[in-house]
C-alpha cells in the first residue's frame, strides 16, 4: 500500500513542474504594460537625442554664416591728403567699402567718430551729416548698392580738424552699417580669403587694330549725356596726342609723323596745340600767317589719315581767355568756316584758364565765341577749359554753358602732381552729368618734368576707361622733358621704333594698346 502512494505522489509532482514551465514560458513572452511604456520612452528619448544635434548644428551653421558676413563685409576709411588750414589740420578722408560675400549689400551707411570741433567742408558720392561728434554718410541712388564679391569706391569727404592725429583717429573709428546693422569686418579680419581660392585677375584685353580709319568707321562724333558716341550711336573713345606748341616745334605737323601715331601707337586723334599768349604765340608776336598755315597743314593731314584732330586755341600764359577774346573770335571764325563741312573737327577753346580766372569769366568768354563756330557748324564738339589749369570741372558742372548741344569741358591732370583731389572732382562733375574730354595730361609732374608716377597714372586710367573719357598725352616732340614722347636723342620726326620713344611714349604706347 506505501508503495502505491509513492507512484501517485510522483506522477502530482511531474504534471505540478510541467505547468510551471508552462507559466514560465508565458511570462518570459509577455512585456508588462510599464515595460512597454518604458521601452516606448527609451526609444523616444533616443530619437529626441539623435534629432537635437541636427537641429542645433543648422542653428549654428547659420549664426556663423551671418557672423563671417559680418567680418567679409568692411569699410576701409584713409586719408590721401592733408594740409595745415587756419582752424587746425583740413584732411580728405576717402572711403571704400569691400563686400566678400555672393550677394549684393544694400541701403549702406557709415560712420565715424569725429572731435567736437570738427567742421564738413565739402563731399562727394553721399549723403553727409555731421551731427555732434557722429559724421555719417549714406548712400545715394546710383552707389545703393554694393555688389557681390565687389567693392565701391570714390566716397569721399573733406574735414578740418583740431589736429592731424585727429584725421587717423576719424579713419580707424569708421564703421559699415547695412540695414541699420554692424559689419566690422577688416581686410585683416576676414577669413574667406583664407579659405577660398583667390580669383585670378584677368588680363586687360588688348586693343586690335581697326580695319579702315577711325573717320570711316566712325564718323561724325556727337555726345549723349558723357559720352562720346559715333554715327552709329555707339560709344567712342578718342585716344591721342597733342603736339608740344607749333610755333616751337613746327617740324612734328606732318602727315608721315601723324601715320606713325595712328599705325604704330595706336592713336585715332592729333591735338594741335597753338599758344595765344606764350613768346611767339599768335597774340605777342608770332607769325600769325605762318601759325594758322600750321593749324592747316595738321587738319588735312589728319584729314587725309581718317583721324580726328583738335583745334587748340592754347590759353596758358594770358592766363584768362578774355585777354585775347577779339582775336579768338576771329580765329574761330575762320577755322570753322573753312572746316564747317568736316566731320573729324574738334575746337578747343582755351586750354587752361589761371592766375586767378574765375569760372565765370571763362563762361563769359565761352558765350561769345560758341555762336560764332556754331554759325558755321551746328553740331562739331566743342571742348571749354576750367579755371585752375582746367581742373575745376566740378565749378563747371555746378554752372554749365546752356543753349547748345556737343559741348564738353577740359580737365588736365599730371599724374606725379594731381592725384584723388582732381579725380574726385571730376567724379563729382560726370554725376552731375558734366561731359569731360581730357584734352591734355601726362604721367610726370605738372612741369612737365620729374619722375614718372606709374602708379598715380595707373589710378587715372582706371577711371579714364571705366567712364569713357577722351584724352590726348602732351607732347609729341624730343624736348629734353619727361612729359615729350619722343626721346630727346630721337631726331627723327616720323617712323618711330620702340627705341625712339621717351619712357612716357612708351608707357602711352601700352596703354593705347591696352597692353598696361
Amino acid at each position: 500500500m506505501k508503495k502505491n502512494n509513492n507512484k501517485v505522489w510522483i506522477a502530482v509532482i511531474a504534471v505540478l513542474v510541467v505547468v510551471i514551465a508552462a507559466l514560465i514560458v508565458v511570462l518570459v513572452r509577455r512585456k508588462p504594460k510599464d515595460d512597454v511604456e518604458k521601452v516606448t520612452s527609451e526609444e523616444a528619448i533616443q530619437t529626441e537625442t539623435e534629432a537635437t544635434p541636427e537641429t542645433a548644428s543648422d542653428a549654428t551653421e547659420a549664426a556663423t554664416t551671418e557672423a563671417q558676413a559680418t567680418q567679409d563685409c568692411f569699410v576701409k576709411v584713409t586719408n590721401s591728403n592733408s594740409w595745415e588750414s587756419a582752424n587746425g589740420y583740413s584732411g580728405q578722408l576717402d572711403s571704400t567699402i569691400t563686400n566678400k560675400t555672393s550677394g549684393a549689400l544694400k541701403n549702406w551707411e557709415i560712420r565715424m567718430t569725429v572731435p567736437d570741433k570738427a567742421t564738413l567742408d565739402s563731399s562727394w558720392n553721399g549723403t553727409f551729416k555731421l551731427d555732434g561728434t557722429t559724421l555719417s554718410v549714406k548712400c545715394v541712388d546710383y552707389n545703393a548698392e554694393v555688389p557681390a564679391n565687389g567693392n565701391l569706391k570714390d566716397i569721399g569727404v573733406i574735414v578740418t580738424v583740431p589736429s592731424q592725429a585727429d584725421l587717423k583717429a576719424i579713419c580707424d573709428s569708421a564703421v559699415l552699417y547695412v540695414d541699420g546693422k554692424e559689419y566690422k569686418g577688416s581686410s585683416a579680419s576676414s577669413t574667406t580669403e583664407a579659405t577660398e581660392a583667390k580669383e585670378e585677375t584677368k588680363p586687360k584685353e588688348k586693343t586690335e587694330p581697326e580695319s579702315g580709319t577711325p573717320v570711316d568707321n566712325h564718323g561724325k562724333l556727337t555726345l549723349k549725356g558723357t559720352d562720346i558716341v559715333d554715327k552709329n550711336g555707339d560709344k567712342y573713345q578718342l585716344k591721342g596726342v597733342s603736339t608740344h606748341g607749333i610755333a616751337w616745334f613746327p617740324e612734328y605737323v606732318n602727315q608721315d609723323a601723324f601715320q606713325s601715331l595712328r599705325d604704330d601707337m595706336g592713336a585715332n586723334l592729333i591735338r594741335i596745340a597753338m599758344y595765344s599768349g606764350e613768346n611767339n604765340g599768335y597774340c605777342t608776336g608770332g607769325d600769325q600767317k605762318q601759325l594758322k598755315e600750321l593749324v592747316k597743314t595738321g587738319v588735312d593731314a589728319a584729314t587725309n589719315l581718317g583721324m580726328y584732330v583738335i583745334i587748340d586755341w592754347h590759353v596758358l600764359g594770358d592766363q584768362n581767355p578774355q585777354t585775347y577774346k577779339e582775336e579768338a573770335k576771329a580765329f574761330f571764325e575762320e577755322m570753322s568756316s573753312l572746316y564747317k563741312d568736316y566731320d573729324n573737327v574738334i575746337y578747343e577753346i582755351c586750354n587752361e584758364p589761371n592766375g586767378g580766372t574765375t569760372w565765370a569769366d571763362v563762361k563769359s568768354y565761352a558765350e561769345e565765341v560758341i555762336p560764332i563756330i556754331r554759325k558755321n557748324t551746328k553740331d562739331a564738339l566743342i571742348i571749354v577749359g576750367t579755371p585752375t589749369w582746367s581742373q575745376d570741372v566740378d565749378i563747371a558742372a555746378e554752372d554749365p554753358v546752356t543753349g547748345y548741344d556737343n559741348i564738353m569741358y577740359a580737365v588736365h591732370f599730371y599724374a606725379a602732381t594731381h592725384t584723388d583731389n582732381i579725380r574726385n572732382k571730376v567724379t563729382t562733375a560726370l554725376s552731375k552729368g558734366l561731359p569731360i574730354f581730357v584734352s591734355e595730361f601726362s604721367i610726370c609732374d605738372a612741369s612737365g618734368n620729374g619722375a614718372i608716377d606709374y602708379d598715380q597714372a595707373a589710378k587715372w586710367f582706371d577711371l579714364i576707361d571705366s567712364n569713357n573719357l577722351s584724352y590726348a598725352a602732351w607732347n609729341l616732340s624730343n624736348k629734353a622733358e619727361t612729359s615729350s614722347l619722343i626721346d630727346s636723342s630721337c631726331t627723327k620726326t616720323s617712323g618711330w621704333t620702340d627705341e625712339d620713344y621717351s619712357e612716357t611714349g612708351k608707357w602711352i604706347k601700352k596703354q593705347m594698346h591696352g597692353e598696361n
